[in-house]
């Protein structure tokens, strides 16, 4: 499945699509550069499951945890500054990978070995025309 998505009007609805999408799978990777998008489908998709609190990036805190509407927690995170997977270890990201709650994962790449096997893969890409280009797997 892929988007051609020229504004964020329609990353609204590609939001809609891929939550219908995901099904059953709860952890999903964001694949791509810095700038590309990844952050704002994320609060997208956190808007759609009934956060109604501000969602920003985690670099810093490398997790942040939202409520739903349903009080179901939403996990976002962010390994943009994670140098050795062993670093991971001790935040226990198990516990939140195994929950049964979403896991949205920006910069899946800094920890490939820790990464459960039923994922999806969402990957964004900028084009000439800073359209983004998405693509998921």
């Amino acid at each position: 499945m892929s988007y051609k998505i020229s504004s964020e009007e329609e990353l609204v609805g590609v939001a809609k699509n891929l939550l219908n999408y995901f099904s059953d799978k709860k952890i999903i990777l964001f694949y791509g550069e810095m700038g590309a998008g990844k952050t704002t489908l994320i609060k997208l998709l956190c808007k759609q499951l009934g956060v109604e609190e501000s969602t920003n990036s985690p670099t810093f805190s490398i997790v942040n945890e939202y409520l739903s509407i349903s009080q179901k927690s939403i996990y976002h995170f962010d390994f943009y500054r994670i140098e050795k997977e062993e670093e991971v270890f001790d935040m226990g990201y198990e516990d939140y990978f195994y929950s049964g709650n979403f896991c949205f994962i920006e910069w899946p790449e800094k920890i490939p070995n820790l990464l459960p096997e039923e994922v999806v893969k969402v990957s964004i890409e900028l084009d000439d025309d800073y359209n983004r280009l998405i693509s998921v797997v």
